[in-house]
């Protein structure tokens, strides 16, 4: 029997490890990657959120949400803390953005302070992998630990943002659609990262035709009192008004959020679709959620890892930004927001 020769079998294990690495496709990423060059990271940015939190209760979950609506558009790479400028249009401005994405300025802070600490180091991409982590861990939720190595984007995508970011007004298909677009098949997957709406905020025009004009979905008559009061049927005065995503722990990340599903007190029409659409197989994700908390804290966790490394930039892509808010050849462009001092 003729034996391949040494050539041939590096050549052919090369060729499996590329195919390797293309399926991972986050083979780049590790747990590691800050261990030597800025070992104290997290605890760099869990103390900026716990000084937030001091008078913003709530920036937990913005500081989750911007993770989120990062990684939906074009993967995880810090494209959503562009600022707009003369040739970009940045996706702050995006739809599912636009006057509800918030928390940049605590953004600027850590990024500032790691500047101090481990100048040119610490990419935006992975200070909001970490800072949303940190951030469900300090309301109660589940710890995990990241896979770091991301790197910024040079360019932001508003029309992207705008056709990949989920909306609220979504059907359960719809849903399961956008999610799979941007690489979230699973369904587990898209009902647990849904569970994040166990804390934070939602305005009335996110969650005003629920209240009076979405008959086929149920909505507990008690709670629509509630939101009546808060969210007026012509919407006149109260567009920016708000209220808990979750009326029972509204700050606490815990699985409160699906028990509300089967009751009817889903804020959005995207949150109570999970439950009451007909033959759907999420019905019994979210009674299993709500059965088991650390069962939908394991989902959660690794909905979330996969989400967090949705198509980084890694290795010589990209670069490390030097401010947020702006790409480093940039430094001065108008109309952007210079971070001196935190």
């Amino acid at each position: 029997m003729k034996h391949p020769s040494p050539l041939l079998m590096i050549v052919a294990g090369l060729v499996s490890a590329i195919l390797v690495g293309a399926q991972l496709g986050y083979a780049q990423l590790s747990p590691t990657f800050y261990d030597q060059t800025c070992p104290n990271v997290s605890f760099i940015i869990r103390e900026v959120i716990l000084e937030a939190m001091l008078t913003d209760p709530r920036i937990d979950a913005s500081l989750n949400r911007l993770h989120f609506h990062d990684c939906f558009v074009n993967g995880c790479d810090g494209s959503l803390l562009l600022d707009t400028t003369p040739t970009m249009e940045g996706e702050k401005e995006a739809l599912g953005n636009n006057n509800s994405a918030r928390g940049f300025d605590v953004v600027d802070t850590m990024k500032a302070r790691l500047e101090s600490a481990c100048p040119g180091v610490v990419s935006c991409a992975d200070i909001l992998t970490i800072a949303s982590q940190e951030s469900v861990t300090l309301a109660g939720g589940p710890t995990w630990t990241n896979l770091l190595g991301r790197r910024d984007s040079f360019n932001a995508s508003r029309a992207q943002a705008n056709l990949s970011l989920p909306s609220p007004f979504m059907t359960l298909e719809e849903l399961i659609v956008n999610f799979r677009n941007v690489g979230l098949p699973n369904v587990t997957d898209l009902v647990a990262l849904s569970g994040a709406h166990t804390f934070g905020q939602a305005q009335c025009r996110t969650f005003r035709t629920r209240i009076y004009d979405s008959p086929e979905l149920p909505l507990n008559s008690t709670y629509n009192v509630t939101l009546s009061r808060i969210c007026s049927r012509n919407g006149t005065t109260d567009a920016n008004s708000r209220t808990q995503l979750d009326a029972t722990t509204p700050n606490v990340f815990d699985n409160q959020y699906f028990s509300n599903l089967q009751f009817g007190r889903g804020l959005l029409k995207s949150d109570q679709v999970l439950f009451s659409t007909p033959g759907s197989n999420t019905t019994e994700i979210v009674n299993r959620f709500t059965a088991n908390r650390a069962v939908f804290f394991q989902s959660f966790v690794d909905a979330m890892i996969r989400m967090g490394n949705l198509r980084p930039l890694t290795g010589t892509e990209g670069e490390i930004r030097l401010n947020c808010r702006r790409r480093n050849g940039n430094l001065a462009e108008p109309g952007i927001r210079m971070v001196t001092s935190m």
